[in-house]
C-alpha cells in the first residue's frame, strides 16, 4: 500500500471513530466563571475575576485564578454580592494579561459555563476588543443541559445554588469566581451520571440532548451505523418495509443520525422516526445524483412522511389545440397530437389564472367543443361583448383567425411582449381609476403566465439536447462529471485522480442511461428533475464538455420579464 493510500486508510478510520463520537470520559473539560462589574459587555461593564477547573474522566486536572483589575470603579451592590473591592483588584493584572493566560489554560478543551451565553459572551467581546483570536472552542451550559433533566419538583429554579443542592456538590456557589467553577463541575457531573442511564454517553450525545427526544426514538441511532460517509439517498422503513421518508445528504450517515437527537425540530419527523425500524442507504457518486435519485424515490413509493415531490403526475399544462378552429384548454397529460402545451404548472389554480390572462389579450373562442371548418351557430355573450372573434356564426374568416392564433404561438413560445404591454396598460387604467382590487387581479394573472411561460422555455432549451455533457470543481476539489440527455440526468461520476480526464467522461458516456425522449417540454423526466439539472448547470464554476444539439432561450423570451411580474416585486395596487 503506498504511503498515499495509506494516509486515506488512516483518515477513513478515524473519521469512523469520530462518527461514534468522544467518550465522555476521554473529553477534557473547562469549567469557567466570571464575575463582573454588571450584567452587559455592551454597557461597558468589565471582568473582576476569571475562575476555572480543568477536568477530565472525573478527575481534576488544574485550575485557575486571577482577579482582574477594571480599571473602572466597582459598583457597591455588585462588591456586597461578590465581596471584591476596588482595593482587592487595584493591583490585579488588566484583562489585557489575564485572558491570554486563561486561554492558554483552556486550550484544547471543552468550555463549559453556568448560563454560557453570559461568560463566553464576556470572553469572546474582549478577545475581539484586543484583536485576540479566539480558539475555535466548544461551549456546553449546563443551564441548558439542566432544563431537560432536573424537573421543578426537584429545585424551584436551575439557578447554581438550586443544581449544586440537588447534586450535593463540595462547593457552595459564593458568587466568587473559582467557587462557583468549582460547584459548576460538581453540576455537570450530576447531570452527566444522570444522563448515563438514559444513553449519553459521548460528548456529541450530551450536545444533542434533549427531553423532547423520546427515549425510544434516541436508542434508533444504531440504524445509522451501517451508512456511509457519503452523498447519497436515505430511506426511513417500517416494520412492513413501507417506505416513511426519503431524504437526501453529502453525508449520509452523519444526516441519518442527527434525526436521533435534539437537531431535528419537527414534530412529524418525531413521529416518523418512532414508527422506523430500518434505514436504508443509497450512495450516490454526487450530491446531484442523490438530489435526482430522490425525487424519483418520493414519486416511485410517494411516503407519507414527504410533503413535496410525491405526485408530479399532478400538474396542469395549457394546450393550444390543433383543429380548424384552435382554443386553448387546460389538460393534465402531454399527447402526441401536435399540439403546443405550455407549463406544467404546480396548481390548477395559476393555470387557469395564466388562461384568463391569454384570454384578455387573444379574442379566440373560449367554448369547448369542436367547430366544423364552416360552423353556423348563434354567436355567444363573449362575442357580443367582442371579446370573441366569433368564428361559430362566420364573424371571421379562417386566415385572419390563424394569424391571431399565430400570434398567440407566438406569445407562448417565444415572446410575451403583447400580453405583457396590454395587460400592464390596463393596470395602469385600472389604478388611476382607483380600481385597485381589478387591477391586483390582472397583475397576479399576468405573473402566473410569465412564470409559467418562462419555465417552459427554460424547460424546452435542455429537454431540446439529445446530450449535454458538464463537470464541476467541488469542494473536495475532484471534478464532478454528469451526462444529462433530454433533460434526464443519464450518468454521474467523478473524475479518480491521475485518470485521463478525457477517456474517464467518454467512458463515462458510453454506460449512460440511453434515453428515448416522449413528446413535449419534458420528454423523458419530470419537470421538477429538469430544474434540479438547469440550477446545476447554471450554478458557478460549470463546464460544458460538450453539447449535443443547441441549448438556447428566446432572446425575447419570458424570463425577462419575470422580475418585472413577480407579484412580490410589483408595486403596490392597493390603496
Amino acid at each position: 500500500m503506498t504511503s498515499t493510500a495509506t494516509a486515506a486508510h488512516r483518515w477513513e478510520e478515524q473519521r469512523s471513530f469520530e462518527e461514534l463520537g468522544r467518550p465522555l470520559h476521554d473529553v477534557t473539560f473547562c469549567v469557567v466563571d466570571l464575575e463582573t462589574t454588571g450584567g452587559s459587555f455592551a454597557d461597558g461593564d468589565m471582568i473582576t475575576e476569571i475562575g476555572a477547573v480543568k477536568v477530565r474522566g472525573g478527575e481534576v486536572l488544574g485550575e485557575f485564578q486571577t482577579l482582574v483589575n477594571p480599571h473602572t470603579s466597582i459598583p457597591a451592590f455588585i462588591a456586597v454580592l461578590t465581596g471584591i473591592t476596588n482595593r482587592m483588584v487595584a493591583d490585579a493584572p488588566s484583562i489585557r494579561s489575564a485572558l491570554p493566560a486563561f486561554l492558554e489554560f483552556a486550550a484544547g478543551s471543552v468550555l463549559v459555563a453556568h448560563n454560557a451565553r453570559f461568560d463566553v459572551g464576556f470572553l469572546r467581546h474582549f478577545a475581539r476588543e484586543m484583536d485576540l483570536a479566539w480558539p475555535d472552542f466548544e461551549v456546553l451550559d449546563t443551564v441548558k443541559l439542566a432544563r431537560h433533566v432536573v424537573t421543578r419538583d426537584e429545585a424551584p429554579n436551575h439557578k447554581l445554588s438550586s443544581l449544586a443542592r440537588v447534586f450535593r456538590a463540595s462547593t457552595t456557589p459564593n458568587h466568587r469566581a473559582l467557587e462557583d467553577a468549582r460547584a459548576t463541575v460538581d453540576v455537570l457531573h450530576g447531570l452527566m451520571e444522570r444522563l448515563g442511564g438514559l444513553g449519553v454517553h459521548t460528548l456529541e450525545e450530551l450536545q444533542g440532548y434533549s427531553a423532547r427526544v423520546a427515549t425510544a426514538s434516541r436508542r434508533k441511532r444504531h440504524l445509522a451505523d451501517a451508512l456511509p460517509h457519503a452523498p447519497g439517498v436515505y430511506l426511513f422503513h417500517d416494520e412492513r418495509e413501507r417506505v416513511l421518508y426519503v431524504g437526501t445528504s453529502r453525508d449520509l450517515r452523519r444526516r441519518v443520525r442527527s434525526y436521533f437527537t435534539a437537531s431535528e425540530k419537527r414534530s412529524r419527523m418525531g413521529q416518523m422516526v418512532q414508527l422506523a425500524a430500518s434505514v436504508t442507504g443509497i450512495e450516490c457518486a454526487t450530491p446531484l445524483e442523490a438530489q435526482v435519485r430522490e425525487l424519483r424515490l418520493i414519486a416511485e413509493h410517494k411516503p407519507p412522511y414527504n410533503r413535496r415531490s410525491r405526485h408530479p403526475e399532478k400538474v396542469t399544462w395549457l394546450k393550444l389545440t390543433r383543429e380548424p378552429w384552435p382554443r386553448l384548454s387546460l389538460v393534465k397529460r402531454v399527447l402526441d397530437d401536435d399540439a403546443d402545451y405550455v407549463g406544467p404548472f404546480s396548481s390548477r389554480a395559476s393555470a387557469e389564472s395564466s388562461l384568463q390572462a391569454l384570454h384578455e389579450v387573444f379574442p379566440i373562442r373560449q367554448c369547448n367543443d369542436r367547430l366544423a371548418r364552416r360552423p353556423s351557430r348563434s354567436p355567444c355573450v363573449l362575442a357580443e361583448m367582442h371579446r370573441c372573434l366569433s368564428p361559430c356564426d362566420g364573424s371571421v374568416d379562417e386566415q385572419s383567425y390563424a394569424a391571431v392564433v399565430r400570434q398567440l404561438q407566438d406569445t407562448l413560445l417565444r415572446r410575451p411582449d403583447d400580453v405583457v404591454d396590454l395587460v400592464q396598460a390596463r393596470m395602469a387604467a385600472l389604478a388611476e381609476e382607483e380600481r385597485f382590487e381589478e387591477a391586483a387581479r390582472h397583475r397576479d394573472r399576468l405573473a402566473d403566465f410569465i412564470r409559467g411561460a418562462a419555465r417552459n422555455q427554460r424547460l424546452r432549451a435542455l429537454t431540446g439536447c439529445p446530450e449535454v455533457v458538464a463537470a464541476r470543481r467541488e469542494e473536495d476539489g475532484r471534478w464532478a462529471v454528469h451526462v444529462v440527455r433530454h433533460g434526464r440526468l443519464a450518468a454521474a461520476g467523478t473524475i479518480p485522480p491521475g485518470a485521463d480526464a478525457l477517456a474517464w467522461v467518454e467512458a463515462l458516456r458510453h454506460t449512460a442511461e440511453t434515453v428515448l425522449p416522449q413528446v413535449g417540454p419534458t420528454p423523458a423526466a419530470t419537470a421538477e428533475e429538469t430544474e434540479r439539472i438547469l440550477r446545476w448547470l447554471e450554478s458557478p464554476g460549470v463546464r460544458l464538455v460538450d453539447v449535443v444539439g443547441e441549448w438556447t432561450c428566446p432572446v425575447q423570451g419570458a424570463a425577462r420579464h419575470v422580475g418585472l411580474t413577480v407579484r412580490s416585486t410589483l408595486p403596490r395596487l392597493d390603496p
